[in-house]
């Protein structure tokens, strides 16, 4: 588990493709301290897991459905990607529960000043915004945030100076696409409302009854 407050900043050193997988190697420093082979780091927001140590980094396997769901596959060398080690038992919850499992992928549409901020609008697709309410959570390429905003078509989110100057989402530009995971708490209570049923549009209503028949009341 994360907490969506990045560590640093590191490196992509290179991507090795195999079929539609592969491996990344990330230059770091700080997430490697006490990191030990099997354990987890959060790049850009996806879970990856440790498989081997160089001299200034770290190598991670990289599966299909990651590729598939993240923009992971996109990067080259050189390219800066945010890093956040899991989250140590005695450690401050700094940001909100981040699983490091991505929901799907946004668009960034603007990026403007806005005050001491700086405001940037994502687009995303419907079966992601759905999970997202004003004032609540998100995280973006693995940097936890608050919403600001939420229309039909997307949201924004505002970045205090620091949090613009430890992570790398203000380094994009319009079209990038960014890494996107909900607040895993949505996440259960819609699947509690509406069951397996969702998809097909069926789902059950939470009312006083259903609470009782499921042993609430």
């Amino acid at each position: 588990m994360f907490t969506g407050i990045v560590e640093e900043v590191g490196t992509v050193k290179g991507v090795i493709p195999d079929s539609r997988c592969g491996k990344i190697r990330i230059k770091a420093s700080k997430v490697l301290e006490g990191t030990k082979i099997g354990d987890s780091i959060c790049v850009n927001g996806v879970c990856l897991t440790v498989v081997s140590f160089d001299g200034d980094g770290f190598t991670a396997d990289v599966m299909p459905e990651t590729l598939s769901r993240t923009n992971l596959g996109e990067l080259k060398y050189g390219d800066p990607v945010d890093l956040e080690r899991a989250m140590a038992a005695d450690g401050r919850f700094g940001g909100h529960i981040v699983a490091g499992h991505i929901d799907g992928t946004g668009r960034i549409t603007e990026i403007r000043p806005d005050g001491n901020a700086v405001r940037v609008r994502i687009s995303a697709a419907s079966d992601i915004l759905r999970f997202i309410i004003e004032k609540g959570s998100i995280a973006i390429d693995g940097i936890s945030l608050t919403v600001a905003d939420v229309t039909e078509n997307d949201f924004s989110v505002s970045l205090i100076p620091h949090t613009a100057g430890e992570t790398i989402l203000l380094r994009k530009r319009a079209g990038d696409k960014v890494n996107l995971e909900n607040d895993m708490v949505g996440k259960y209570i819609w699947k509690f409302m509406h069951g397996d049923k969702a998809e097909a549009g069926n789902g059950r209503e939470l009312s006083m009854d259903f609470l009782a028949e499921n042993g609430f009341l």
